[in-house]
Formats: structure tokens, C-alpha cells, sequence
């Protein structure tokens, strides 16, 4: 009898070893879909869902990556590290012990519901990643790093052992989606010529649902409806100084839905440049010019991978831009295009000879009037006469097909 109990008491002690085993490395998650390495959010917008890991951070796995492949309504998605047993209705960094980057507004959470600012906000198709340097771990210390796109954004030293870190992912609105990589790597030297490459995502003041590499820019959005137009709009307006920008097509993806133009600084992110008021475009796709509607009129070719579209305006010699004070330091005989443009030099000032007539514009515009023009392949396709909206023309181009690829040079006549 005795041999019996001791039997039972061994077999019931091996199962709450591997019970506790089991709760050991079991990833915990709330109000979200799991499929795969895929994570979506499935609460109301009221509540915050969180995902757990199974294990820590340690020495032989010190990096994850989270890609977003949807902001959702509102792009909540928090990306960080927190205890195992981290409550599930917070998101992560609210809570102490737990550190966080969140993407909608690129505040760094260190166990507080009040962010400080941190990095750059994130959006569909960008990487963020999070990792501990395993060489700097003492007791009861942590340095924790985070990354976006594969750039360190920047560290902390976080006051827990890395063994009480567990990769976390909260989200908080309908729609948001994220891939999950538990296992991805990140090289500091790698991260260095990232860095490098990536030194022209500062050229961009707003971009959505287009990622940038260098002057490769990518659409990384849906392309389902018009209403998933993904948008780059440069952070300086063109000027008497930089007058002309170009695009060459790397790949056409499915449609070649690309647009090339100028827009307003608060033109909407969802609409292709032209299609809106304060804008006009020339479209890769049909080859119209659109100006400020969505009907566009016929214009020039189509344009297909491979080729070079250009645009810039042709300013009146007394224009002053906004901001624009030292203007007599500049010779405008330096600007030449960059070879293979020969066709479009001396485009920069309006000849008064060949101005052409535009109509009469709405007393309602107190704009100045200038020629845009486009090219293409270095040649000149033909101009437009528009009212430059107060604070100036942002080079702006669009993207709405699976697939596209573009290089921007937005200074193509200074080397």
C-alpha cells in the first residue's frame, strides 16, 4: 500500500511540474486573433487587448519585430517588453515594470499612462522592433532598445533582471493588424548602413501607407478602392532654389497607379494628388493631367517601369517664395539638369514670350499664378497655369496598386 501512494504521489508530482511548465512557456493573449504569426485586434475600441510571449528575452533571443500590416481606426499598437503575468486590459508601458513604444504617437511608456516623446510615429508597413544588449545586462539592469525599420530610434536603461521581460504587443482600435517575429535578428552594424541608406526618410514630411528605403519608395497599402491611396509629400515646398523634382518607376506593380505633382501641405492623405482642391498631377496609369478634380483630361503618354516623370514650376522672375529673403545670392544660370534632362533646361523662369494665357481664375484665389510643367524621359509633356496655395507647392506623389516601387530624386539639378 504504501509503495502504491508513493507511486501516486510521484506521478502527481511530475504532473504540477509540467503544469507549471506549461504555464511557464504559454503565450497569454486578450480581446485579439492569433493565426499564425498574425495578430488582430478583436475588442470594441473601448478596450485594450495585449499579447504576452511565452519566454523572456535572454542572450540567445534578444530581438523581436512586429511589422504593422494595419493601423485600423486610430494605429494604437504598442510594442515592448513587460512581466509575464502583465495584466491583459493595458496597454504596454501603462503599468510598472513595463516599457513600451507606441506607434500613433511615438511616445516611449516606462510603467507610466503618460508617454514622453521618443521617436518618429509608425504606420502601415513599418517595422518596429524591440531588444535587450545582452552585453550590458547586470543585475537587476536592463538596457532595452527599440527600432523602427530596422534604425535604432533609441535606449533606456530599465531597471528589471532580463529574465522578467517578456515581448508584448497591445493594440486599441478596430482594424489593427500586426506580424509578429520572435525570432528576427538585429545587427548594430548592419543597423549602421540602414541608417545611412535611410537618411532620405527626413526628406518626407508626411507619408502614408508608403514605405521608404533610401529614395526607393514602396506602397505597402491595401489597393482594394480608391480610398487606399498611399501618399508622400516632401517636408520643403519647391522654391526658386529647387524648382523640379523627378520619379523614376522601378515597378509598375499591378495597375501603375502613380501619380506625380504638387499639393497643398494639408492635402488629404487618401485622395491622389490632382484629385483634390490645391493640387495638380500627371498619372502614370492613363497619362492625364489632373487639376484639383477626378476627372483628369488627356495630356501625355502612359507612363510604364522604366521611365522618368518629371515636375516643377516655371517661376515669374519677381516671384519670391514664403521665407525666401536672400534671393539675390543665387544665381539661376548654375541651375542646369542633370544629364539625360537637356530638353527641359531653361525652364526655371517663365519666357514672357511664350506665357501662355490661362483663364480667369475665381476672385475668390488671392494666390500667385505659376506654370507647372511635367517630362517625361527629359522631355517636356506640357504645363499648366495654377494659383500656388498659401505656404507653397510640397512635391507629392501617389501610389494605389499592389506592387508599385518608385526612386524620388528632389534634387535632381543640384549634382
Amino acid at each position: 500500500m504504501d509503495d502504491i501512494n508513493l507511486h501516486y504521489r510521484f506521478l502527481n508530482w511530475r504532473r504540477r511540474i509540467r503544469d507549471v511548465r506549461a504555464v511557464r512557456f504559454q503565450e497569454r493573449y486578450k480581446r485579439m486573433l492569433k493565426n499564425g504569426d498574425t495578430l488582430s485586434y478583436q475588442g470594441n475600441s473601448d478596450e485594450v487587448g495585449c499579447y504576452v510571449a511565452p519566454r523572456p528575452l535572454s542572450k540567445g533571443n534578444c530581438y523581436f519585430e512586429v511589422t504593422i500590416m494595419d493601423t485600423g481606426v486610430r494605429g494604437t499598437i504598442a510594442v515592448g517588453l513587460v512581466p509575464q503575468f502583465y495584466k491583459l486590459d493595458h496597454q504596454p508601458g501603462w503599468l510598472p515594470q513595463s516599457v513600451a513604444y507606441h506607434a500613433d504617437d511615438g511616445k516611449l511608456y516606462d510603467g507610466n499612462p503618460v508617454g514622453q516623446q521618443f521617436g518618429p510615429k509608425c504606420n502601415r508597413g513599418d517595422r518596429i522592433g524591440c531588444g535587450i544588449y545582452c552585453d550590458t545586462i547586470e543585475a537587476g539592469l536592463t538596457t532595452v532598445f527599440f527600432t523602427k525599420n530596422g534604425k535604432e530610434v533609441g535606449s533606456l536603461a530599465f531597471p528589471v533582471a532580463a529574465e522578467c521581460l517578456f515581448p508584448a504587443i497591445g493594440m486599441h482600435s478596430l482594424g489593427e493588424e500586426v506580424r509578429l517575429d520572435l525570432q528576427a535578428e538585429w545587427d548594430m552594424e548592419e543597423a549602421d548602413s540602414v541608417m545611412m541608406v535611410d537618411s532620405h526618410e527626413d526628406d518626407w514630411g508626411r507619408l502614408y501607407d508608403i514605405r521608404v528605403t533610401g529614395t526607393l519608395l514602396e506602397y505597402v497599402g491595401k489597393g482594394k478602392s480608391i480610398l487606399d491611396v498611399g501618399l508622400a509629400q516632401a517636408r520643403q515646398p519647391l522654391s526658386t532654389r529647387c524648382h523640379y523634382f523627378e520619379v523614376e518607376i522601378v515597378d509598375a506593380g499591378e495597375k501603375c497607379y502613380i501619380a506625380l505633382g504638387l499639393a497643398r501641405r494639408d492635402y488629404p492623405k487618401n485622395r491622389h494628388p490632382g484629385w483634390s482642391q490645391g493640387s495638380v498631377a500627371y498619372h502614370a496609369d492613363d497619362g492625364k493631367i489632373f487639376h484639383g478634380s477626378g476627372v483628369g483630361e488627356p495630356f501625355g503618354p502612359r507612363c510604364i517601369e522604366g521611365d522618368i516623370m518629371g515636375c516643377g514650376i516655371m517661376f515669374p522672375r519677381d516671384y519670391i517664395s514664403d521665407g525666401e529673403d536672400d534671393i539675390d545670392e543665387w544665381d539661376p544660370l548654375e541651375v542646369l539638369p542633370r544629364q539625360g534632362v537637356g530638353r527641359i533646361q531653361n525652364v526655371l523662369y517663365l519666357n514672357d514670350d511664350d506665357e501662355e494665357e490661362g483663364d480667369e481664375l475665381d476672385q475668390e484665389h488671392d494666390g500667385r499664378k505659376v506654370m507647372v510643367f511635367f517630362a517625361r524621359n527629359g522631355k517636356l509633356m506640357g504645363r499648366r497655369e495654377v494659383v500656388v496655395p498659401p505656404g507653397g507647392f510640397y512635391p507629392t506623389v501617389g501610389m494605389l496598386s499592389s506592387g508599385e516601387k518608385i526612386k524620388v530624386d528632389l534634387h535632381p539639378l543640384s549634382g
